[in-house]
């Protein structure tokens, strides 16, 4: 039984969205603020989240969450269907549903994050040279057989390009999806990263085959 951590303010919602969701087959363990919500994700393999909470909205507490465990597929329902509210929830989440939603649209998009994130008994990843374990996380160079020793900020990127397979990210993407912060222009933190990154991961760092760079554009990680 899949566990889904559900953060939903409005009484109403949460409880139609609560009991369709357990009568699919879903254990669902729903909160009414972001209150507790770090320690909660520990134990669930999806969060639905709405954007208005009490106290921290939901894109905040979605940044945290995925920092906290970013191999669990976030969903923000919103009842903001403008394309910046798009924009801003995309650059950490993994979907977003606008409302007012069918509750068959909610069960099948989480069927798709829920399959997208457990590749394998213990949800892993090859690529190239390298087998990600995307629950844990952590890094396998399967050379040697050896896990590679990431830091936070370092896996935290990782699984970001992880969460966006093929896709282009600039590095202001990459910089408010990790560090949660707006990005300011001349900074050089991403690429330092990216760097340090590609010495640990890649078999030749001069001639990156992980961590692409796409000129003039950012970076990508093709699955």
């Amino acid at each position: 039984m899949k566990r889904i951590l559900y953060i939903e303010d409005d009484s109403d919602i949460g409880t139609w969205v609560k009991e369709d969701l357990e009568k699919r087959g879903y254990a669902v363990d729903w909160l009414l603020s972001g209150e507790g919500a770090a320690e909660r994700v520990k134990d669930s393999d999806a969060v639905v989240l709405d954007v208005m909470l009490p106290g921290l909205d939901g894109f905040s507490v979605g940044r945290r969450l995925k920092r906290e465990m970013p191999g669990v597929p976030v969903l923000m329902l919103s009842a903001r269907s403008a394309v910046e509210d798009k924009v801003e929830g995309l650059q950490f989440a993994d979907d977003y549903l606008t409302k007012p939603f069918h509750p068959d649209e909610l069960a099948a998009r989480l069927e798709v994050l829920l399959r997208r994130f457990d590749k394998g008994e213990d949800g892993e990843l090859r690529l190239g040279h390298l087998l990600v374990h995307l629950g844990r996380p952590s890094v396998i160079d399967t050379r040697t057989q050896e896990e590679i020793g990431l830091t936070a900020k370092q896996l935290q990127i990782l699984q970001c390009f992880l969460r966006h397979p093929n896709q282009i990210l600039t590095k202001e993407q990459l910089y408010e999806s990790v560090w949660g912060e707006p990005y300011m222009e001349g900074d050089k933190t991403v690429n330092v990263h990216i760097r340090y990154l590609r010495e640990k991961l890649e078999i030749d760092p001069g001639a990156p085959a992980i961590i692409e760079t796409v000129r003039g554009l950012g970076y990508r990680v093709r699955v």
